[in-house]
């Protein structure tokens, strides 16, 4: 009996792993096993749209049940890996049942960190990783089960998560304050002009930024958060705290199979594991990138979709290297932050248009080429920028600032 491919991970990557084998012509029997009790569904907008409740329930699932039912594509919910056995060639679910894999993928995502300071299991202290969180967290800004709706929100770490968070909850009235432990937001995402111009964005908006400092302790009464000391001695009321300093990756199960794994997975550049009948992608993989000088990892919706897509095509007999261009984006309130490529510390900054009218971009310069783009409100930018990227074209400091020259027309000269 052919066992088929069996999906650890029913994120964006898993699905789109799932969907695409089908889409290749890949008639064997597939499994996508999912830790959560839903279907798949999309995560940027729980900390947006959901928020707010311009993005409901019901429009965060990817698919309804009739999608993969007429694709034949198994999907356990509420269901958890917990081993591999590469000999067998099978994994081990919470259950006790055994699931064989000719093919097995790892698409098992990231987790979220929590700093390990007193007061962390206390009650209004959350992560925003899945849609669960998202909707404890909407509860609790609604004030369902509590006297009075939350007027105090503490957000721990300047990423995306944490700047989208905080501009939520200034649309909704709390009084914001931002712990980041760094000199300034984004420190390891984009570069200092466009993180200051969100930073700035943020603090018209009423937020208070306090910089070079974090949450040496959460402080409670009676199981609910109250406030939080800073490393500086400084107690910030809070009735909510969002922490938001970053992931790790979810490669537990492939080191504990005895994989390659350093930060996450690693895979070559078709994205196999140092085992050739497993494939890993998305947040919890490493791979060579010809873009950067080691190999990278990448959090992404671009990045688990396209990977997904790649590891499809090789099982459907079509195998291609990944060499897809990466993109990301962050909405915060009516400002909209678009990147591709990946930008490495020493990268040139160029600042193309103006920030004080609220619209430009930071090209990012290594080797007289491109590496990255960081638009802000400049979609035409962003879109040409991908271009640039992804054909290696030269371009000089001067080009990337003058806005007399369009982008686009530097993706057709050869480098």
């Amino acid at each position: 009996m052919h066992s088929g491919v069996v999906i650890v991970g029913g994120g964006q990557g898993g699905f789109q792993a799932a969907a695409s084998l089908r889409d290749e012509g890949y008639d064997g029997p597939i499994a996508l096993i999912c830790d959560e009790a839903v279907l798949p569904y999309q995560r940027p907008p729980l900390s947006k749209g959901f928020l707010t409740g311009k993005t409901a329930p019901a429009q965060l699932q990817l698919r309804p049940d009739a999608f993969y039912a007429e694709r034949n594509i198994e999907v356990l919910v509420n269901e958890r890996v917990t081993s591999i056995n590469r000999a067998a060639r099978n994994v081990t679910l919470a259950s006790g049942a055994t699931r064989p894999w000719s093919h097995l993928v790892l698409a098992t995502g990231s987790i979220p960190r929590m700093p390990p300071v007193p007061g962390a299991d206390l009650a209004g202290v959350q992560t925003l990783r899945t849609s669960v969180d998202a909707q404890v967290l909407l509860e609790r800004l609604q004030g369902q089960g509590q006297p009075d709706k939350p007027r105090r929100l503490v957000v721990v770490g300047a990423g995306f998560v944490g700047l989208e968070v905080a501009v939520v909850a200034r649309e909704l009235g709390l009084d914001v304050d931002l712990l980041e432990f760094g000199a300034r937001a984004l420190q390891r995402s984009v570069s200092a002009e466009a993180a200051g111009y969100l930073s700035d964005a943020l603090q018209r908006r009423g937020a208070r930024i306090h910089f070079s400092t974090g949450a040496a302790a959460f402080v409670g009464a009676e199981g609910q958060v109250r406030a939080v000391r800073t490393h500086r001695g400084d107690v910030l009321d809070a009735d909510l705290v969002v922490v938001g300093i970053g992931v790790e990756p979810d490669d537990r199960l492939a080191r504990a199979a005895g994989l390659a794994v350093d930060d996450g997975v690693l895979v070559d550049e078709y994205l196999v594991s140092s085992d050739p009948a497993i494939s890993a992608l998305g947040d919890c993989a490493r791979f060579p990138a010809a873009y950067a000088a080691q190999p990278v990892r990448l959090e992404s919706v671009q990045n688990a979709v396209d990977q997904a897509r790649c590891v499809a095509a090789r099982l459907a007999g079509k195998p291609a290297p990944y060499d897809k261009v990466p993109w990301f984006w962050s909405d915060q309130g009516d400002n909209r932050l678009q990147i591709a490529g990946v930008a490495a510390a020493g990268d040139q900054a160029v600042l193309r248009g103006s920030a004080a009218e609220g619209r430009f971009s930071v090209l990012r310069l290594r080797d007289g080429h491109l590496s990255a783009v960081e638009s802000i409100n400049n979609a035409a930018d962003h879109m040409a920028a991908r271009k640039l990227l992804a054909a290696r074209v030269a371009i000089t400091p001067e080009q990337a600032a003058d806005t007399s020259v369009k982008l686009a027309s530097l993706a057709a000269v050869p480098a």
